[in-house]
């Protein structure tokens, strides 16, 4: 190409871009994450991290409506500012960033800023849960700003992620988030405040690919989980399992042909293969993925949906699940920030006898959580699930009991949060009874007078059916006419299990065992 040519092509290229009206991606060498945009919510309260990308000792000014900080570059091209906190005061701000370019924000809200994170049940979007349609025609609230991040699972530790902050609107809503959707509208209606509200969840994503991979490797208890993953990806050849996919394709496209021609059943399409090696399970991938580009945001907490893909393995996460989250907390450098998961609903067949159950083992270690670490909660959803659907419908109540956490412990509010849970027990004649904490006003049986889902064992440790009242305000006596000598107690030990004791206020009794017989996982490792 002629030097005139070339120069003509720049030319056009730069009235091209100029004509684009890019602000964030001027030309000049200041960029940031996208993370920071237009409409999104900075956390009231709370010192405000900005960083992005420059030149190598270029002079850096952010400014926030009158508060400004200065730096200069480091020599890797990196810049971090941190602007004194602010309250949520319902004005809507700029901020401009300015190096050798300008980079403008408009209509920042300060407010409430939470993590939506998990899988595929923290996922799953408003259109598909229940009174979609309504909750989404009055999904008006421009307060209430949402952005998601891609599915990107990767050993590289990413920057940055394609993705913008939006109003909540009927169109933005439906496919966000629903648990997120459903605890950001409490929110905001109750505090009368901004929300925004951040979604990262990755169906079927397992809890070893939240956290950073050199955590995990440096702790004996996770060698076999990652001697496994060392061994497939030494082994894992994807391109021979995509050439054996396209060649079955060949060969039903051939017979769903032929199927259709003589008007039989068409046999089901091969499924295609998904890249382990890029997937929502490989240890580290999602901490690199769509964690660690927004580390550092402003955030008041998290609310987590997920321990599905780990089920098989309960009591490895009664150690990994509080793992992840310190490191979550460590990597923020905020401090113990709120962090409120949903335990496992009930699902599959429901059992008419006692038995060992891999999402009760699951549901006893997020309860044990509790206990290991500061500024936690748990929504109990025993009573929403569906035997048949491991995804719920009913997100509704799920977020709401996830606001009335953050609503009691984070914001003070006087309500009800938390589930009744085991206390104690003591052991009269051929009988045990229970006490209860956070009861509120008292314990009830709901939908029947009789209290159904309590087991009781004698000292051979298998467990029967029990029957069992309330007494008072928070015990309850546990009793069978097969146990004469009771040793240990269960309540809702089932993957779906049938039960019914609730507070007053309806928020549904936390499943426990008073027994430590070990249970089907305690082996796995894997």
């Amino acid at each position: 190409m002629s030097s005139k040519k070339s120069f003509l092509f720049i030319g056009y290229s730069l009235a091209f871009a100029l004509c684009l009206g890019i602000t964030r991606m001027s030309f000049g060498s200041v960029t940031m994450p996208n993370i920071f945009g237009d409409h999104m919510v900075l956390q009231q309260n709370q010192k405000i991290e900005i960083w992005g990308w420059a030149l190598p000792d270029e002079k850096i000014t952010v400014n926030l409506e009158g508060q400004t900080a200065q730096t200069v570059a480091s020599k890797t091209g990196t810049w971090r500012v941190t602007l004194p906190p602010r309250i949520a005061d319902g004005k809507s701000l700029v901020m401009t960033v300015m190096g050798s370019n300008t980079i403008e924000f408009k209509d920042i809200k300060m407010g409430e800023v939470w993590l939506c994170s998990g899988q595929s049940n923290m996922a799953w979007p408003l259109s598909n849960a229940f009174d979609a349609d309504l909750d989404t025609l009055t999904a008006k609230f421009p307060d209430i700003r949402l952005i998601s991040v891609p599915q990107v699972g990767t050993q590289e530790q990413q920057k940055d992620f394609k993705g913008n902050w939006e109003l909540c609107t009927p169109d933005s809503a439906k496919s966000f988030s629903a648990v997120g959707f459903y605890f950001g509208r409490q929110l905001h209606q109750v505090l009368d405040v901004p929300v925004g509200l951040i979604d990262n969840a990755w169906g079927g994503s397992a809890c070893e690919a939240w956290i950073a991979r050199d955590l995990l490797s440096k702790d004996q208890r996770y060698d076999e989980l990652l001697d496994r993953w060392k061994d497939i990806e030494t082994n894992y050849d994807f391109d021979k399992q995509v050439a054996q996919y396209n060649a079955k394709l060949v060969k039903w496209k051939t017979a769903a042909k032929k199927a259709r021609d003589n008007g039989k059943t068409i046999p089901r399409r091969p499924r295609a293969p998904r890249n382990q090696l890029t997937g929502q399970h490989r240890p580290g991938n999602l901490y690199n993925g769509v964690l660690k580009p927004i580390i550092g945001f402003p955030i008041q907490g998290v609310i987590w949906y997920q321990g599905e893909a780990n089920s098989g393995r309960a009591y490895q996460y009664r150690d990994l699940f509080p793992l992840m989250i310190q490191n979550w907390r460590d990597e923020w450098g905020i401090g113990d920030f709120a962090f409120y998961w949903v335990q496992l609903a009930d699902f599959m067949e429901e059992g008419e006898e006692p038995a060992e159950s891999n999402w009760a083992e699951l549901r006893e270690a997020q309860t044990m959580t509790l206990s290991k670490l500061p500024n936690t909660g748990q929504a109990v959803i025993i009573d929403i699930g569906e035997s048949n659907n491991i995804h719920p419908r009913n997100k509704h109540d799920v977020g709401k009991r996830l606001a009335r956490w953050a609503l009691a412990e984070q914001y003070g509010v006087k309500i009800a949060y938390r589930s009744p849970s085991y206390h104690s027990m003591i052991i009269q004649d051929s009988k045990i009874i229970v006490t209860f904490d956070h009861v509120g006003t008292g314990l009830k049986g709901h939908d029947y007078k009789e209290v159904k889902g309590f087991t009781i064992a004698a000292d051979n440790g298998e467990f029967v059916n029990a029957q069992a009242r309330i007494l008072g305000k928070d015990r309850v006596e546990v009793w069978s006419d097969q146990i004469t000598k009771p040793k240990a107690v269960r309540y809702a030990w089932a993957n779906n299990p049938i039960c019914n004791l609730k507070s007053m206020g309806g928020l549904p009794a936390t499943p426990f065992r008073t027994d430590d017989r070990p249970g089907l996982t305690i082996n796995s490792k894997k």
